[in-house]
């Protein structure tokens, strides 16, 4: 089977951290910030771990 072409989409919106799990920005950050509490915007800083199936496949997505 061919090597699969790395996505530059997914390259832009996900990183790895040193142990080999994803990270990303959590979604809904952009606006409409006046009708979250503080402890919610908060939670909006920290960003995202992804493990599991979906790591799996974002990873063969990003060439590695």
């Amino acid at each position: 089977m061919p090597k699969l072409k790395s996505k530059g989409a997914v390259k832009k919106r996900f990183k790895r951290t040193k142990n080999g799990k994803l990270k990303c920005s959590r979604p809904a950050r952009g606006h409409m910030h006046a009708t979250k509490n503080g402890s919610q915007r908060r939670a909006q800083r920290r960003s995202l771990l992804i493990e599991g199936k979906w790591a799996q496949l974002l990873k063969r997505m990003m060439g590695a």
